[in-house]
C-alpha cells in the first residue's frame, strides 16, 4: 500500500482538471484500484505500488505536453494514458502564452515587443532588450528562462544584476552577504516568485538549479546548459559587461536588459551597455529588441510619467546645446536649466 501527493503546478488547471472535473474522471477512471482525490492543484492516491507509481508518470506526461502545446483535449489525455504517441496535437493554442503560473493563470507576451523578446531568442542566443521601467523587460525575460527550464532544455537559470544603488546610499545593511545583496535582486525574485510555487523555488535556488546573484560573481565562471539573465546592465562598466557576455558556454542562452536613460553608475563610471549594443550589431546570433512607452503594462500613469520625462530631457538637450553655440541670443538664461 503505497501514498502520493502530487501538485499541479505551471500548467492551466482547468487544462488539467477539465471543465466539471471531466479530464480528472477519465484520469480517475483509468485507476480504478486506487482512491484518487483532489483538492484544488494537488491530488492524493492510495493504493497499489505500482499503480500508483503509474499515476505519477502519467501525470507527469500530462503536465509535460500541457508545457509544451498549452492545451490537451480529453483524446489527448486518453491516449497518453493508455501510453501511446497523442494525435491531434495542438499546434497554435495561445502563440503569445510563455508559460502557466502555479494557480492556472497565463503568462505571456502582451505588447509587440515582449512578442519580438520571444521570438528572437527562439532564433539567436543572445538578446539585448533595451527600453524603459515599466515594459515588461526582465518580466518576460525570467518568464522565458523558466519555460525553458520546465521544458527542460536546460539545466539550470542564473540571474544576475549589478549591485550598484539607485541613486540611494543604503549605508551597512544587516546580516550575511546574502541578506547585503538581496535588495538589489529582489525585482528578480518578484518575477520567479509570480511563475514558480514557493516550495519548488526554494528547492531549485538550495540545489542551485536557479542561482540569483551580483555580476561580480560572474567572473572567471563558465556557464553552460544555461539560460542566463543580466538585469539592469546600463549599470554594468565596460569590463563588466564584456566580463558577463563571455562566460556564455557552448549550449547557452542569454538576455541583456537596460534602461539607457536609467544610470546610476558614479559619475566616472560610464555604462558599458551603450558601447556593447554598438559594437555587436551586426553580429549573427545577437539580437536587439527595443521597448518603448508603448509597452508598458503597469499603471496607466506610468506612461504618461515616462513621456513627460522624455520631453523634459530633450527640452534640457536643446538648451544645453544652445548654450555650446557662440551667438549670444543662443545662451539662455540660467534659469531655463531648472526642471520643469
Amino acid at each position: 500500500m503505497a501514498e502520493t501527493k502530487l501538485t499541479i503546478e505551471g500548467v492551466n488547471l482547468v487544462e488539467f482538471f477539465g471543465v466539471n472535473n471531466a479530464k480528472f474522471d477519465i484520469i480517475r477512471r483509468a485507476f480504478p484500484k486506487l482512491k484518487i482525490i483532489n483538492r484544488g492543484n494537488t491530488i492524493n492516491a492510495i493504493g497499489d505500488d505500482e499503480q500508483v507509481k503509474l499515476l505519477e508518470e502519467k501525470v507527469q506526461a500530462i503536465q509535460e505536453f500541457l508545457f509544451r502545446f498549452g492545451s490537451a483535449s480529453i483524446i489527448n489525455i486518453e491516449e497518453i494514458l493508455a501510453g501511446t504517441a497523442p494525435t491531434n496535437v495542438p499546434t497554435e493554442h495561445n502563440k503569445d502564452i510563455i508559460l502557466y503560473s502555479p494557480y492556472g493563470s497565463a503568462i505571456k507576451a502582451r505588447t509587440p515587443n515582449q512578442k519580438r523578446m520571444v521570438h528572437q531568442i527562439e532564433d539567436n542566443d543572445i538578446v539585448f532588450a533595451i527600453g524603459p521601467a515599466g515594459t515588461g523587460k526582465t518580466y518576460t525575460a525570467v518568464a522565458l528562462a523558466v519555460r525553458a527550464l520546465k521544458n527542460k532544455l536546460i539545466k539550470k537559470i542564473v540571474l544576475t544584476r549589478p549591485a550598484v544603488e539607485a541613486g540611494e546610499n543604503l549605508g551597512f545593511l544587516p546580516g550575511d552577504l546574502k541578506d547585503k545583496v538581496d535588495p538589489y535582486l529582489r525585482p528578480l525574485y518578484d518575477a520567479l516568485d509570480d511563475m514558480i510555487p514557493i516550495p519548488k523555488l526554494n528547492e531549485y535556488m538550495a540545489n542551485r538549479v536557479i542561482e540569483i546573484a551580483p555580476l561580480a560573481f560572474m567572473r572567471g565562471r563558465t556557464i553552460d546548459n544555461a539560460f542566463i539573465i543580466l538585469d539592469e546592465a546600463q549599470n554594468a562598466t565596460n569590463l563588466q559587461l564584456k566580463m558577463f557576455l563571455t562566460r556564455l558556454g557552448p549550449s547557452a542562452k542569454c538576455i541583456v536588459t537596460g534602461d539607457l536613460t536609467q544610470i546610476d553608475l558614479p559619475k566616472n563610471q560610464k555604462s558599458g551597455l551603450d558601447k556593447a549594443l554598438r559594437i555587436l550589431e551586426g553580429i549573427k546570433g545577437i539580437a536587439t529588441v527595443y521597448l518603448n512607452e508603448e509597452d508598458v503594462i503597469r499603471h496607466r500613469l506610468v506612461k504618461k510619467i515616462i513621456k513627460a520625462y522624455e520631453k523634459s530631457e530633450e527640452h534640457e538637450k536643446t538648451l544645453r546645446e544652445r548654450r555650446k553655440e557662440p551667438t549670444a541670443s543662443s545662451n539662455p538664461n540660467p534659469d531655463e536649466l531648472q526642471d520643469w
